[in-house]
């Protein structure tokens, strides 16, 4: 599990640019607070090779899912949320684990830490009512 803005980032699939040549299906982190976005560990070797490779050979495009041998179920195992999920699931998720991180950080004294949730969870929990505000007026 992967952890930015103080709790975990979300894993999916993207398209990365390697000089001039486009990685289309990497397994990414992705941060819902930040929008940091990072190779998954998993695959960061073979992605740095491949996007050499491919770049070397002056390949413009070329898809990873093609040259991985792991599936993405045993990739994205460590993730607490995928992308392909309900978002409203995953903002609910995300929250909710902030607020158990929150009582930790409180209970260790740890301020910065502290910190650093409270902004995730007020952005977090701002997604969520945009999500819900648009939830009921698409059901009018």
């Amino acid at each position: 599990m992967s952890f930015c803005c103080g709790a975990s980032m979300v894993g999916t699939k993207g398209t990365l640019k390697h000089y001039h040549t486009q990685v289309h299906n990497v397994p990414l982190l992705f941060c819902p607070v930040c929008h940091r976005v990072e190779v998954h560990y998993k695959v960061e070797n073979e992605y740095e090779v491949l996007a050499e490779y491919a770049h070397g050979d002056g390949v413009s495009e070329i898809d990873f899912q093609d040259f991985i041998m792991e599936d993405d179920e045993s990739i994205f195992r460590n993730c607490v949320n995928r992308e392909d999920e309900d978002p409203n699931d995953v903002v609910q998720s995300q929250i909710d684990m902030s607020l158990d991180l929150l009582t930790v950080a409180k209970f260790i004294g740890d301020s910065k830490w502290e910190s650093e949730l409270k902004k995730r969870l007020a952005v977090m929990s701002r997604r969520r009512m945009r999500l819900q505000h648009n939830n009921s007026n698409g059901m009018k």
